[in-house]
């Protein structure tokens, strides 16, 4: 089973114990974050219905918030005795996906409400 989530502008392709890199979620190590489920495949069938997709659950734990890779943006305009070098390093949250869940437990539990029987008119 695998699921499509989306979070900081990007989508993921996830499954049970995976370890991805996504942009910052704010939350300490060790903390649960619930992400949005855009698609759900489970071996037999596919599900894309919004409706069925606001029930389903992916589950991921915090496990470090860190910094990316310095990148370099250089700009140059030649003849111009014109050149600019700039840095940016990227906040990243690391995630380990805990549960992929295609129904909330919530969702399951449903009571049924009897209603009173009327009085019989004779």
């Amino acid at each position: 089973m695998y699921a499509i989530v989306s979070t900081g502008g990007k989508q993921y392709k996830v499954a049970t114990d995976d370890v991805i890199t996504v942009e910052k979620i704010e939350g300490e190590a060790g903390s649960k974050v619930e992400l949005e489920v855009i698609f759900l495949n489970d071996g037999k069938k596919i599900v894309t219905d919004p409706a069925k997709l606001a029930k389903a659950k992916v589950t991921a734990e915090i496990l470090e918030q860190f910094k990316g890779e310095k990148q370099l943006v250089y700009k140059f305009h030649k003849r111009k005795r014109y050149h600019r070098l700039k840095g940016h390093r990227q906040q990243l949250t690391k995630l380990k996906i805990t549960k992929v869940q295609a129904t909330s437990r919530a969702a399951k539990k449903t009571t049924k409400v009897e209603e009173p029987e009327a009085p019989v008119a004779e």
